[in-house]
This record gives C-alpha cells, structure tokens and sequence, in this order.
C-alpha cells in the first residue's frame, strides 16, 4: 500500500506541475496579446494638448497676456474692436488674488478658479451668473456707444431697452405687470449705466436669458458663447477665449462665470484635464465645470 500511495502522488505531483506551466503560458500569451489593445486604449484618451508647458504668464494683465496657449495651438483671429476681443482682453486682477463676495469676503479657491476678473460688481447680491453674462455684453456694448442694442427680458417676459433708460424712464414693477415710467432727466452716466444693469441682475436670471439666445452646435463655439441651462437657480458660464491646433484642426476654450452669492467673474480651472487647464475641450455631450455640469445642448449665443 505505501508504493501504491507514492506512486500515486508522484503522478499527481507531476500532472500538477504541468498544469501550473500551462496555465503560465497562457497567461503570458494572454497579457502580450492584451498590450496592444491597452496601448490603442490610451492614445485614444490621451489629453489632446498634454504638455509640460508653462501655460500661466502670472505678470500678464489680461487673459491673453496670463493664459498660454498649449503647444501648437494658436489663438484665433478675431475683428478690432468686436466681443471676442474684448472678452480676450479683460482686464485681471494680480495671479493669486481670491474672487471676493459682493461683501467683500472671500471665495476659497478650491480648484475652481485661475483668474480674477477686475470689475466692480458693485456692493448688492446681485451680481450672480447669468448676470454675469449679461453685464459682459452690455459693457462692451455701452463701451462701443451700441446703446440701441442693450436690451434684455425680465422673466416675465417685459423687454427692458436702454434707449429707454437713457431717456430717464425707469422701470415699475406691480405684482407681475412692469412698465415704463417717466422718472427723471435723459442721462448716460456710467452709474446711471449700473442702475439699469442692477435692475436686469434682480429681475432677469438664467431662465429669461436661455429664451432670449439662439442655440448653437457645439463644434460651431465661438467666444461670447454661453453654456446656460434655464432655471432657478441654473447656471451659465460663457466663453472668453478660443484656441486651435494648427496640426489636428481641434479647438480649445477659456470659460468664466460668477456664481452665488454674488461674486466677481472668474476664469474657470479644468479639473478634468489638469493637463490642459485652465483651457478645455467641448465636445458632444457632458461638460464639466468645477461647480456644475453642462450638456454640449446648453451651447447658446447672442442674437446681436
């Protein structure tokens, strides 16, 4: 019985020691047939501008002096004097500084923000997103003397020109009826200016100004774009900056936004692609911003 038991196990330990070698060179085989396929997988997610470059000039004083662009890409050209220039040339407030609150307090910069804007949003809760959007496009506006073309909707609808404002009529709110009155003398003044912007930020929001803008493709974005979902509250943010790969024809984006309570206007960080930030990729469908999430369908652009 002893022989018969060890030659049994001499024949198992043997079979076992074949199988363990089988299985060995399967697994080789398998993992070197794999690597090809693991290789196609990363060059397909590969961030398009990954780089070591330096992309923050932190002596620049306004976006297209702070912000870099990756290698090989280019801003693009844009007409004197037009929106896209003027978004492109906002002024910044030194590197480092901290968004402030309309009270003065300060917005932690937790992977959110790599720029400060330096405009005034004035001492009111009012200065907020789509406000935001919206007070960019008057001030080039009024700066370029276009008054006839500043206008926005309240969100029930009332169409508020500041051809009128400039006439010294002012705005009178009843429950849900507003309407035009006679108040005071015909004036320009910038503070007369901010007046009419702060009665847009307290009656106007995302709601009314995703019905007042025309949407747009994603691969047709523009500066002075805005990705903007209606709502209360919702969100909006809206592209200051483009950039294109002279190789590969792919187009890059600045975003900025205010936010709640109201606070200064930002250059948004791309916590998805720590690669390419603070520029991002807009592609079809979810686009990610550090405090919301778009869908590439939120695209809109001005009329005007």
């Amino acid at each position: 019985m002893k022989n018969n038991n060890l030659k049994i196990l001499i024949i198992n330990h043997s079979t076992l020691k074949q199988i363990i070698i089988f299985y060995a060179a399967l697994f080789l085989f398998a993992c070197h047939a794999d690597s090809p396929k693991s290789a196609t997988k990363q060059q397909t997610t590969k961030p398009v501008a990954a780089t070591t470059q330096n992309l923050i000039e932190e002596k620049g004083s306004t976006i297209q002096e702070r912000i870099n662009t990756p290698t090989n890409f280019q801003r693009n050209k844009v007409a004197e004097n037009s929106f896209q220039e003027y978004l492109r040339t906002l002024p910044l407030k030194p590197a480092g500084s901290k968004v402030l609150y309309h009270n003065g307090a300060t917005k932690p910069n937790n992977e959110v923000y790599e720029a400060v804007v330096d405009l005034a949003i004035g001492t009111k809760d009012l200065h907020q997103c789509a406000d935001a959007v919206m007070r960019l496009k008057a001030e080039y506006l009024w700066q370029q003397k276009k008054y006839d073309q500043i206008h926005f909707n309240f969100t029930n609808g009332f169409r508020v020109d500041y051809t009128e404002w400039m006439k010294g009529k002012r705005i009178k709110v009843d429950g849900n009826k507003t309407s035009w009155i006679n108040k005071t003398t015909p004036t320009n003044t910038y503070q007369d200016f901010w007046k009419y912007l702060e009665i847009i930020f307290m009656y106007a929001g995302t709601a009314s100004l995703e019905k007042e803008l025309i949407s747009v493709d994603i691969q047709a974005a523009e500066i002075g774009d805005v990705l903007i979902q209606g709502g209360h509250p919702g969100h909006a943010v809206i592209i200051v900056d483009k950039a294109k790969n002279q190789t590969t024809g792919e187009n890059i984006f600045l975003l900025a936004q205010s936010y709640m309570p109201a606070q200064e206007i930002q250059i948004l960080i791309n916590s998805e692609n720590d690669k390419l930030s603070p520029w991002y990729e807009l592609k079809e469908g979810a686009i990610r911003t550090p405090e919301w999430g778009f869908e590439s369908s939120d695209l809109r652009r001005f009329a005007e």
